[in-house]
């Protein structure tokens, strides 16, 4: 079983982002050190709660103070963006730090309508263009766009000796379909939609098609998971991320707040339920428990890589989780 990361920067309540991106980084050192085998950032926007709005920026930095663990996105966002551009920071990426950089692409909006237009600076794009993006996005990385295409003889630059693979990151069958089209690696979201994703895992491997990104299917499941030592200091630490959770469902833009605000909240009952709901996403528990949830996942999902997202308060708290785990699958 491999273990990776996906770190959105999520901001605790009381703390701001100068400390949430040093957070990042140190645990982006210790998970190396854990034995992690990558650790992807997140793309969000307009958001005070989330502090990774860049990854290509954050990924730099991060492969900087780390030495081996590969660096990806969790994903850029294409459908805003010039595949063209995309491709030549990632290929720069490459050039500074070989082997070990990975470019995850989402296709999310980015947020609102409004955020969507900020970023497009007011150029109408349609998310349907998606699958030519992902086509063209290949063909840069590789020099290998058609000779037809209207870009063929713009080359990425610079003109490196390998390129970083490429996986598209998907909540539905459509998201694997477009993944196995293009022959890229596919990570199911199973932290947001975790009901489609036997369906989605099993049309990726169906409709897979090799290229020069893999020659076979390549999975990733991307979980929350908070560990402890104890079941109930697990679900004890796991209330903020509860919680945290609830607001995103109602379209709040907060930090994660600490365990001792969520226990002083009284809950209706409708909101009870959506924590129990949102419990679905997410494996919780000792690093026994977890292992055997993971394991009978990987069966589920037949995948042999889980990116682990953990977002609680408490940092101390966090490292720990991430180590616990570490050390259930050494």
């Amino acid at each position: 079983m491999k273990l990776s990361v996906l770190d959105q920067a999520p901001i605790s309540r009381g703390s701001g982002p100068e400390e949430t991106l040093e957070n990042t980084l140190k645990l982006a050192q210790i998970t190396e050190e854990l034995g992690y085998t990558r650790y992807w950032v997140a793309e969000h926007h307009n958001t005070n709660g989330l502090a990774s709005v860049s990854p290509e920026i954050l990924m730099t930095r991060i492969a900087s103070c780390t030495e081996t663990i590969r660096v990806g996105s969790g994903g850029v966002l294409l459908p805003q963006y010039s595949p063209f551009k995309v491709a030549e920071n990632f290929k720069l990426l490459e050039a500074m730090f070989p082997g070990r950089i990975d470019l995850g692409i989402g296709r999310s909006p980015g947020g609102s309508q409004d955020t969507r237009m900020a970023l497009t600076d007011s150029i109408q794009k349609s998310m349907s263009e998606f699958p030519r993006q992902l086509s063209d996005l290949q063909g840069f990385l590789h020099n290998t766009l058609p000779k037809d295409h209207p870009f063929r003889l713009v080359k990425a630059a610079p003109r490196t000796a390998t390129v970083p693979p490429m996986w598209v990151l998907g909540l539905s069958e459509r998201g694997a379909a477009n993944a196995a089209e293009q022959g890229t690696g596919f990570v199911f979201g199973h932290f947001i939609s975790p009901a489609k994703g036997q369906a989605a895992l099993k049309t990726y491997r169906e409709k897979f098609q090799p290229s020069l990104n893999a020659d076979k299917p390549q999975t990733i499941v991307c979980i929350f998971v908070v560990c402890a030592n104890t079941e109930a200091e697990a679900e004890e630490l796991a209330l903020s991320q509860d919680k945290w959770l609830l607001n995103v469902g109602k379209g709040s833009d907060v930090k994660v707040p600490s365990v001792d605000e969520v226990k002083n909240k009284t809950f209706k009952p409708e909101e009870l339920n959506e924590i129990r709901k949102n419990r679905e996403r997410c494996v919780i528990g000792t690093p026994e428990q977890v292992k055997e949830e993971l394991y009978r996942l990987s069966d589920v999902y037949q995948t042999d890589e889980f990116m682990i997202i953990t977002n609680i308060h408490d940092f101390d708290a966090k490292i720990h989780s991430y180590k616990l785990l570490a050390e259930a699958f050494a």
